[in-house]
């Protein structure tokens, strides 16, 4: 059996891919991944030993530009990537293939495609914050105060789904025309099907009741990661208590440099060294003591259990991986679905949300208190246990299902 599984994103959106690909592959089944061509994506992949078919822009030329994406610049990439997923998956699907997954940003395109084709088409997503519900508002930056008339969660949705519309439409419509298929009339709805399936860990986020969509949750895809620590890193941890890790993940330069500098200054404060990652925004540390050791691309299975805190944006694999460690949390939300994240460990009581204006050492140094203090290791610990591992192999056997009846 063939599957084709199809995203555009950050490395937060590749990851569950691969591990699907694994366990897809595990199962007997041939699994590509259409993935953007950023050469850690390339390599992520390679290590899992999925093949890659480059799908799009390279996203990192995208989240770190000197300025942040403007309402012009997604407006010229919407019609890019949906003439990407048209002529990509097209063509990685010559041959025969028996069902597509696709994931990642608004993924337009890839339904068409395996309409065109005449195979099942799967949409999944990896938190449920985006999808249409009664309980939240779309696409609202973290202390953004809502307009009187923004209240009414109905219409924020329309008004999300006529957003998207203007972005995708055209390009779609005009594509499924040269594909001999009717045009669309609602873009999301088409995308998110009516079954869209939640590949988050049912502890850390449940969806009961938030949306009227007909969710399958399969948990969250984790790729196994078995790779040791670098040398110098083992060295640093050895060499004192368990430090506060800080990092900021996918986040451009303009969102995380200055608050590193801060995290790091409120780490210091409480008497703790840190790990600092560098991230797509190139973190580095100010200054030249050496309670401050700054890391690449590492093991998170490895490194996170080890430390004293986690400081993040709240993206959903780093929140699953510091809630797998069991180790305590801060998170400091900027766009999309972190806020959520951040509700949510807050919730739990396994770590701290910054809410609010913009960041301050204070600020900081108050959230990380709450991490570090003994009951929220502890309720952090007691959680590890809760979460499931076996997500990935879940969805692998429900999609081999889909593809079959498909057939």
């Amino acid at each position: 059996m063939r599957v084709l599984l199809s995203t555009w994103g950050s490395r937060g959106d590749v990851e569950p891919l691969a591990a699907l690909a694994v366990r897809l592959r595990e199962l007997g089944a041939r699994a590509q991944v259409c993935a953007p061509p950023d050469e850690e994506f390339a390599e992520l992949l390679a290590g899992a030993g999925v093949p890659l078919v480059p799908l799009g822009p390279p996203v990192r030329s995208v989240v770190t530009a000197e300025r942040p994406p403007t309402a012009q610049d997604a407006f010229r990439l919407a019609p890019e990537l949906v003439a990407a997923r048209f002529a990509t998956l097209t063509a990685a699907a010559a041959g025969g293939c028996d069902v597509l997954l696709a994931t990642g940003l608004m993924p337009a395109g890839a339904r068409d495609v395996a309409e065109r084709l005449g195979i099942p088409y799967v949409f999944a997503c990896f938190h449920p914050f985006g999808l249409p519900s009664p309980h939240f508002r779309p696409g609202r930056r973290p202390g953004t105060p809502s307009p009187p008339e923004e209240n009414d969660l109905k219409v924020l949705w329309r008004q999300d789904s006529q957003r998207v519309n203007a972005l995708y439409g055209a390009a779609l419509n005009q594509h499924r025309a040269e594909a001999g298929l009717p045009p669309v009339d609602d873009v999301r709805d088409h995308v998110l099907t009516g079954r869209p399936w939640l590949a988050a860990d049912p502890f850390l986020g449940p969806w009961r009741d938030m949306t009227d969509l007909d969710l399958v949750q399969t948990g969250a895809w984790i790729l196994p990661d078995e790779r040791p620590l670098p040398d110098g890193l083992q060295v640093f941890l050895a060499a004192g208590e368990p430090p506060v890790y800080v990092g900021f993940g996918s986040m451009g330069p303009h969102r995380s440099k200055d608050l590193a500098r801060l995290a790091v200054e409120a780490a210091r404060a409480h008497g703790r060294r840190v790990v600092l990652a560098r991230g797509w925004a190139g973190l580095a540390v100010a200054d030249d003591r050496d309670d401050c050791f700054v890391i690449g691309e590492v093991n998170h299975q490895a490194l996170f259990p080890r430390m004293a805190a986690v400081v993040h944006h709240g993206g959903a694999g780093t929140t699953t991986a510091a809630a797998r460690a069991g180790t305590p949390q801060v998170v400091v939300p900027q766009i999309a679905d972190q806020p959520h994240w951040a509700a949510r460990v807050a919730e739990l009581g396994i770590g701290a949300a910054h809410t609010g204006p913009a960041p301050t050492v204070e600020s900081l140094s108050a959230a990380l208190a709450t991490a570090l203090a003994p009951g929220t290791r502890r309720r952090a610990a007691a959680a590890a246990a809760e979460v499931r591992t076996d997500g990935a192999t879940v969805a692998a056997r429900l999609l081999l299902d889909v593809a079959a009846r498909g057939r």
